[in-house]
């Protein structure tokens, strides 16, 4: 089930909300939230929510192990713990991919091995991180294990933040758990932020991915025209595909009374794919800082060390996004581009014109997004070989053409220019006049979300299922 879909509009919501708010204690209400949270896993998944449940009772028990083992001995269990976790993701996830290599190998000496073609849990590298964030935290002693395996099980199958984030850390909504005000005024907020978000996902991401498709899946070989069309509508779905789910990720924790981190800030503002990285999936970028990064050394070494460390991490990160040597390689390219700005190239950005910092950093961004979306290196190539006119210039596949109407064109040039609204202090886009209205006129402020919600409601029910693009992960 997803968020932008008639099932959970029109059925799920209708349902939850009156079971949820009719509640009148925090029990009552976490009782509501999981029962239901375990029911929108178990749609069209039943039987992986028997993983996802096991995960939760193992985790639950380990960290109370955890925090009673004396500290000479803490670093083992914990460590256990992990790789119990880590062991659940690999096979899942990355078994397969594994053998096919193996069978690649095997081949010159004319043997193979079985390929089980196991299918991958929904969300599993997500739970898998809330998990393992919260057994560290454990053994740190930067939280209390919850003694409650209620607390546990809700805080790592909570439906909105369930299945593609934003990562939450247990530490920082273990009191929300058990205590939490819920006010109009949160509910009117919480709901406007899904709102946004629900715009954000089925009027300009589900839109433009008709040109991304046809620019990377249908014309074989993309002119110049066609591959840059197609990666710019990539930019722009990948960015409110994933920032809308998040709105309405955080729009939900709002309205329940809790707070979930936002997890993005104008990333494509960014004058440096350092910066870019502090404002794109802001949540995983520090998961990854926190709890890998930091303990592996970190900037504390030489400055070689430095650059392992960072090289580690994005290729990681890389591997977390997908069993593919394609988020490999763009986990690589990220991870050199990081060490490249950090050697000299980030101190002599700061001296160039910002809006020449500004094409750099996109320009990178984008091409690293041609890994991230090609299925295979020779479906990659060819699409770099398009961006380099390799292909030709500029007449247009029929394909390209049909995706080229009025509203996905529309949406192109709504999206592009939200995703790259100008900052005025660094942090937040500057504001018109007529933004600036709205903001201050509620009736305007009301009128313009009641269009949102009709356009995205028209949207779904007239539109086809549409998962979010970080589902797969």
């Amino acid at each position: 089930m997803v968020f932008s879909s008639i099932p959970f509009l029109f059925y799920f919501l209708p349902l939850f909300i009156p079971f949820y708010f009719l509640m009148q204690t925090t029990a009552a209400r976490n009782a509501v939230l999981l029962v239901f949270s375990l029911f929108f896993y178990a749609w069209g998944e039943p039987w992986f929510v028997l993983v996802m449940l096991g995960s939760i009772v193992g985790n639950w028990r380990a960290a109370l192990i955890i925090e009673r083992t004396p500290a000479e001995r803490r670093v083992w269990v914990t460590g256990l713990a992990i790789a119990g976790n880590l062991l659940v993701l690999i096979v899942f996830k990355y078994a397969d991919f594994a053998l096919i290599n193996l069978n690649h190998v095997l081949a010159e000496f004319g043997t193979s091995v079985p390929v089980p073609a196991i299918e991958l849990p929904l969300g599993i590298s997500f739970f898998t991180f809330h998990s393992i964030s919260y057994l560290v935290d454990i053994h740190r002693g930067n939280s209390k294990a919850a003694r409650s395996l209620a607390n546990v099980a809700l805080y790592i199958s909570m439906f909105p933040q369930l299945v593609a984030g934003p990562i939450v850390r247990y530490k920082k909504i273990a009191r929300q758990i058990d205590r939490r005000r819920t006010t109009f005024g949160r509910v009117s907020a919480g709901a406007r932020i899904f709102v946004i978000g629900l715009a954000q996902k089925v009027l300009i991401a589900d839109q433009v991915a008709r040109i991304a498709d046809a620019a990377f899946d249908q014309v074989a070989k993309p002119a110049l025209i066609e591959a840059w069309l197609g990666l710019s509508a990539y930019a722009v779905q990948i960015y409110f595909d994933f920032a809308g789910y998040s709105n309405m990720a955080i729009g939900f924790a709002v309205a329940f009374g809790f707070s979930f981190p936002r997890n993005f800030r104008l990333p494509y503002t960014s004058r440096s794919i350092t910066e870019f990285w502090r404002r794109w999936h802001m949540s995983l970028s520090t998961w990854f800082r926190d709890y890998l990064y930091i303990p592996l050394g970190g900037n504390r070494g030489s400055a070689f060390a430095t650059y392992r460390n960072l090289a580690t991490i994005f290729i990681l990160c890389g591997l977390w996004h997908g069993a593919s040597w394609n988020f490999v390689i763009w986990g690589a390219y990220h991870g050199a581009l990081l060490v490249i700005e950090r050697a000299g190239l980030g101190a002599w950005l700061k001296t160039w014109p910002d809006k020449l910092a500004w094409a750099y950093a996109l320009l990178a961004a984008m091409l690293g997004w041609v890994w991230f979306r090609a299925i295979d290196l020779p479906h990659a190539l060819n699409m770099f070989k398009g961006l380099a006119g390799l292909h030709g210039v500029g007449a247009l596949d029929t394909r390209m053409h049909l995706a080229l109407y009025p509203a996905t064109v529309s949406a192109l040039a709504v999206g592009a220019a939200l995703a790259l609204l100008p900052r005025s202090n660094g942090t937040r886009p500057r504001q018109g006049a007529f933004f600036v209205f709205l903001r201050n006129s509620k009736a305007m402020d009301f009128a313009f979300v009641s269009l949102l919600i009709g356009f995205s409601v028209l949207a779904v029910s007239s539109g086809t299922y549409s998962p979010f693009l970080y589902f797969r992960f």
